[in-house]
């Protein structure tokens, strides 16, 4: 049982994990910490928050589980912050999209002091935002991956991974620099691809959107999501994105090419062998 979890930001992330663990029934009380301590009213009306405060050091204060659910580039700085204000015995986490430069960050501090920071980054979201949105079930059968490293404390992984499976999530561990190159491949880089896309029609054929359908905008949907919260993430990730933007690439040109070509049989023998990849993926 939690006795006070502390969550840094009270968006789609965050204040989905105050309404799971609330839900869950473990903890006995949930501080919110935000900017702004107006736009968590909402938060406390509905009870996903016993206290709000745009303090951090006050909100941290007492806290023996704390998680960071602010954007990824705010992570590093908050961790700053957080790390002289947090009890000694607090378990901390975050839900940051990119994991390599926030490990390294929690590593560095913990040489001025020690405190148990282990990563997170929860498979799970929307390309709506804020709490207004914020769900009991967003993790519930989502995919978790914790991302400890050698000098990570075994009670603090045990906790963390602990935790995300008592909100429904399914828990998996990786190493940060494997995390960030997976995530570019499957989330940064069709969030990039999607806004691509959305931009090319946009621009050379803009008239053609009045017809389009479900699966276009199925195709789409991703690049609807926060413009602020996404530069950060393809800038916090942009060599793992860049690799992948690479292969993407070639996989492109080379569909391109067999289309130029005018092959029927090997344009046909490309679209199995992707779709069979696809359906193993279902």
């Amino acid at each position: 049982m939690i006795q006070r979890l502390a969550v840094v930001g009270v968006g789609l992330l965050g204040g989905s994990v105050a309404k799971a663990a609330r839900a869950q029934g473990i903890v006995r009380e949930v501080i919110g910490i935000g900017r702004d301590r107006a736009r968590m009213q909402a938060a406390l009306d509905d009870g996903g928050l016993d206290h709000a405060t745009s303090d951090l050091a006050e909100g941290v204060r007492g806290a023996d589980f704390i998680v960071l659910a602010a954007p990824v580039r705010a992570i590093e700085d908050l961790l700053e912050r957080l790390w002289d204000a947090a009890p000694a015995d607090a378990v901390v986490t975050d839900v940051g999209s990119s994991k390599t430069d926030i490990v390294r960050c929690a590593a560095r501090l913990a040489r001025r002091r020690p405190l148990a920071f282990v990563g997170s980054h929860p498979m799970a979201g929307s390309e709506k935002s804020g709490y207004a949105v914020a769900r009991t079930d967003l993790f519930r059968g989502a995919l978790v991956v914790v991302t400890p490293t050698e000098a990570s404390d075994a009670r603090a992984v045990k906790l963390v991974t602990a935790f995300w499976e008592h909100v429904g999530a399914r828990v998996t561990t990786l190493d940060p620099e494997a995390h960030d190159a997976s995530v570019a491949a499957i989330s940064h880089l069709p969030h990039l691809v999607a806004c691509a896309l959305m931009d090319a029609v946009s621009r050379e054929a803009p008239r053609a959107l009045d017809l389009a359908a479900r699966g276009f905008k199925d195709t789409t949907r991703i690049a609807a999501g926060d413009p602020q919260m996404w530069q950060e993430i393809f800038l916090a990730n942009r060599e793992p994105l860049t690799r992948a933007v690479g292969a993407f690439r070639r996989s492109l040109e080379e569909l391109d090419r067999l289309v130029q070509n005018g092959d029927p049989a090997a344009v046909a023998a490309a679209l199995a062998r992707i779709k069979a990849s696809r359906e193993a993926l279902a």
